[in-house]
């Protein structure tokens, strides 16, 4: 337990440290829910904040390069989730950073997943008078990074416009070409198979399946981090610029004219999955047997290119029963919900909700993370007014892929300018459900949403999802839910590249990776 304390003391920050917190009118209890929402006959209560944690904005993983945001996605390992005798629990989370330092332009950054030991020991009785303070810690255990099926090391650079690199069983698959050492400095160059990973799940023996935003693909990694397979989407969602397949998001290396130029033309591709909207969202059921992923936004033939239009995304399923060989089983359309946003202007709202992550419920329902953008710490607002946790429902959806004629390049399932959705297709049930944004629950432990731009202001990507038991040996329908946040690795003492490129963010700012706990409870 010492080597653990000694870790949290350095990862966490000061665990006596003072905290600020925003003035509300009284506390809630305990005891009283904060939410309740019923969605096609499942109940679900969203009972309290029951905790919160951050890693320091200039840790440092094994290899001298800064942790970053480590809420890209999580996943909790369910046979390491203990109740320890003195009420406490302990676990294992992998966390999953992005495609690393990436505000000023993309790096030749190794993408890669971390594992941390965590305990966490539940505050009910914190008020907005006498806050907790952190109650969740994590001891760094290992990072692993990815490699190509040929054991190259994955990149988090922009993929080429055009071109792509083949392996033996495997699709084609994006490739990014770099010169110099990938960060601005002398090198030989090369190629690399670039991932922007953005979601997670851990298998039994400790491969992993990783989707991304790039492809947008999927992959399965082993434990050494190698590529295993891949799963190319359907027509429908590969990106296609100027009738050909174009893998690049419009996101220069920061080498050249400072991430300002490109070789990309037009910038936004002309059908499939947006720049910086692929799957974004990813989950795999209790057996191990089905994969889905969801897209960000809807694609751009669907309305993806507007705010106002891009409500209806994808979400396809795949049996993985046979991991090597996964089976494209079907294809649905989740609507995202709407918000105003109220720095627009009336004619820009309302706008739809990005999702960031998903969950599969052993009820067959799915738990999605969606919110706005432009609002946390370090953002042009402090005030965020949509970062949820909702639900959506399968069961009255249409499944496209096997209704026809929705999975070639420009099909569409909604109206490219209004967003609408077609008459024929039934999209997934969407239920409203848990609200990050309760102040009075933030201020239990210090936080906030919205006013000062502190350390305690939440972040504005929170962008993971994992769930545990409270009763791990009698589960009884209550549940921990935590959610990471992605800080884009913004600190003012970074380092990448295993240290060869020390660097300090231009926008001035330190993000903690934050870190909280919802405690839920479902029932039928």
């Amino acid at each position: 337990m010492s080597r653990l304390l000694a870790t949290v003391s350095l990862v966490a920050g000061a665990i006596g440290a003072t905290l600020h917190h925003q003035p509300v009118a009284a506390a809630v209890a305990a005891s009283s829910a904060v939410n309740k929402t019923t969605c096609n006959g499942v109940n679900y209560e969203y009972e309290e904040l029951a905790g919160y944690g951050y890693v320091v904005t200039d840790a440092k993983d094994k290899f001298n390069d800064t942790l970053g945001g480590l809420g890209s996605s999580i996943h909790l390992e369910r046979g390491a989730w203990k109740k320890l005798s003195n009420g406490s629990y302990s676990g294992v989370l992998w966390s999953l950073p992005d495609r690393g330092w990436n505000t000023e332009g993309t790096l030749n950054f190794n993408p890669r997943v971390h594992k941390f030991n965590i305990i966490f020991t539940p505050q009910p009785n914190a008020t907005v008078a006498s806050p907790s303070g952190p109650n969740l810690y994590f001891e760094y255990l290992d990072t692993i990074l990815f490699s190509g099926p040929d054991g190259t090391p994955c990149t988090g650079l922009d993929a080429d416009a055009t071109g792509h690199v083949s392996y033996p069983g495997f699709p084609d698959l994006p490739i990014a070409t770099y010169t110099g050492d990938g960060f601005g400095n002398d090198g030989p160059g090369g190629k690399r198979i670039p991932v922007d990973a953005e979601g997670l799940y851990v298998n039994e023996d400790s491969s992993f399946w990783v989707s991304d935003e790039y492809g947008p693909y999927i992959y399965l990694f082993g434990p050494d981090g190698k590529m295993l397979t891949a799963i190319r989407p359907n027509d429908a969602i590969v990106p296609v610029r100027n009738d050909n397949v174009s893998f690049s998001a419009d996101s220069p290396p920061r080498y050249v004219d400072n991430g300002e130029g490109n070789d990309v033309d037009p910038a936004d591709p002309d059908s499939g999955r947006d720049n910086n909207h692929g799957f974004e969202g990813l989950t795999v059921s209790d057996d191990g047997k089905s994969l889905w992923a969801l897209l960000q936004a809807a694609t751009v033939q669907d309305g993806g290119l507007e705010k106002q239009t891009m409500r209806y995304t994808r979400l396809v399923k795949y049996d993985i029963s046979n991991r090597l060989s996964p089976v494209y089983e079907g294809e649905w359309v989740v609507p995202l919900p709407l918000y105003n946003d109220p720095t627009a202007k009336p004619s820009k709202n309302p706008k739809a909700a990005a999702q960031s992550e998903i969950h599969a419920l052993d009820n067959g329902q799915f738990f999605v993370l969606s919110r706005d953008g432009g609002a946390g710490h370090g953002a042009d607002s402090s005030l965020s007014v949509y970062r949820q946790i909702d639900v959506f429902d399968l069961s009255n959806a249409t499944d496209i892929k096997a209704a026809g004629g929705y999975d070639c390049v420009g099909c569409n399932v909604a109206k490219e300018k209004s967003g609408e959705l077609k008459k024929k297709i039934t999209a997934a049930t969407y239920c409203s459900f848990l609200d990050f944004n309760v102040n009075e629950q933030l201020n239990r432990f210090g936080v906030h949403n919205g006013g000062d731009q502190d350390q305690y202001l939440l972040n504005e990507k929170w962008e993971s999802l994992a769930m545990v038991p409270v009763e791990p040996n009698k589960p009884n329908g209550g549940f921990y839910v935590f959610s990471l946040s992605d800080n884009d690795f913004i600190t003012q003492n970074g380092s990448m590249g295993g240290g060869k490129l020390p660097y300090a963010d231009s926008s001035g700012y330190n993000l903690d990776s934050q870190a909280l706990v919802f405690k839920i409870q479902i029932s039928t």
